[in-house]
């Protein structure tokens, strides 16, 4: 009985038909993305031979997100976020089929590959937010934390799923096939979306113009001690992950002497991390010690990192980054569902923009410093020096955790919600 209740408590998202839709076309289509990442990070090492420009090309696919990305944060305020999010899917698939074209035909190459990595790039930054801001739409309030927790546990297992089938797909058929299974996974969400029934939301009127609208977030959201934790400790955290996604190959190649599927199970290590990480977050969801868990998951990630780009030996390396992606996503999960408890609907987008411009758009800034760093002293050093911030950052949080802690209590919409 006391299983069953623990079961319940753990999943109690699923109650909502919404979430769980939303849930399971997310499952299906976020295993092709996975499975793209570790293509591409491959093929374009494969065809340049050369980190910068390994981190060059993870820069410039992921650089129009975070130019974009407060504009797609206005726009989910201001619109449907749910026909954005069918567009945004609809194009996204597009994409992904011109890119299986071009490698199933031969024609692929370094140029190809930055182009469309661009286009993914615009489409995720009206995408990212609005699926962010969406996702409090699907379930309850009181489920809020849990169904974020249950997300980046999803997030997680198709990370791990995804880069084990895409690195043995690699070396058996090559990348083509990969991004093939990418393409036709978007139908799983699209169907998904189109199944969902909601509520209609009311949607923000607003006589200010969209740069004003930034500035007014922007002030709120750096003057506020704890959402301003959020968004600094999601920017380090992120930009740190991003020297290991960039380097990544060649830590396989180079260091451990390996091939895709050497990179394919690193990729799955951390990500077997996050999920749990996100596992043990559905049932520790204090909200009042959101900051002591903001300022651990950072330098524990670090900590790990450090170990990582010390090792010499397979096993070790894949242990170091199963701990590194427990550390990193205690940070990403409570900040995340703290940011939605402590906004408001009407302004949800526009924070949630500011969020996703500090972390996802920190990894394309970490895949640049990455790739210009490594060139100058060595992969091993970059991710030591990177790491070495995320244990100084923990340490400054840490310092913080008792102002943080009252200030979140007295701006919860409820006590300990």
């Amino acid at each position: 009985m006391e299983a069953s209740n623990k079961s319940q408590v753990m999943l109690r998202a699923f109650s909502s038909r919404n979430f769980r839709l939303y849930y399971t076309g997310q499952a299906i289509s976020l295993i092709g993305t996975s499975m793209t990442q570790v293509a591409t990070s491959w093929l374009v090492y494969r065809l340049t031979d050369s980190a910068w420009l390994l981190g060059l090309v993870g820069f410039t696919s992921q650089i129009p997100t975070l130019v974009l990305i407060p504009l797609g944060g206005i726009i989910a305020d201001r619109t449907n976020r749910h026909r954005i999010l069918l567009v945004a899917q609809i194009l996204g698939m597009l994409q992904s089929l011109a890119l299986t074209w071009l490698a199933l035909s031969g024609t692929i190459n370094i140029e190809y590959i930055a182009i469309l990595g661009v286009l993914q790039g615009i489409i995720n930054a009206f995408d990212i937010p609005t699926r962010q801001a969406f996702l409090p739409e699907t379930v309850s309030k009181e489920n809020l934390g849990n169904a974020f927790a249950l997300y980046s546990s999803l997030v997680s297992v198709t990370s791990m799923v995804g880069p084990a089938i895409a690195g043995l797909l690699i070396v058996a058929l090559g990348s083509g096939l990969c991004f093939l299974i990418d393409s036709i996974s978007y139908f799983a969400v699209i169907i998904a979306l189109l199944a969902i029934q909601l509520t209609s939301r009311k949607v923000v009127i607003s006589k200010r113009k969209p740069l004003e609208e930034l500035k007014t977030s922007f002030k709120y959201a750096f003057g506020f001690l704890p959402i301003r934790s959020v968004l600094i400790g999601s920017a380090l955290v992120c930009c740190v992950w991003g020297f290991y996604l960039a380097l990544g190959p060649i830590f396989a190649k180079e260091i451990l002497q390996g091939g895709p599927n050497t990179f394919g199970f690193l990729m799955t290590a951390s990500s077997l991390g996050t999920l749990a990480g996100g596992i043990y977050l559905t049932k520790h969801s204090n909200v009042l010690e959101s900051g002591k868990v903001l300022a651990l998951g950072i330098g524990f990630m670090g900590v790990s990192l450090i170990v990582f780009a010390l090792s010499r030996v397979f096993w070790l390396s894949l242990l170091s980054l199963l701990a590194a992606g427990f550390g990193f996503i205690l940070q990403i999960i409570a900040g995340r569902t703290l940011l939605q408890l402590l906004v408001s609907d009407e302004n949800r987008g526009q924070i949630t923009g500011l969020y996703v411009m500090a972390s996802t758009g920190a990894v394309p800034i970490g895949n640049l410093i990455a790739g210009a760093l490594a060139s100058k002293i060595g992969s091993n050093n970059t991710v030591i020096l990177g790491a070495s911030i995320c244990i100084a950052g923990s340490i400054f949080f840490m310092q913080q955790i008792s102002t943080f802690r009252d200030l979140v209590r007295l701006n919860l919409p409820t006590e300990g919600a």
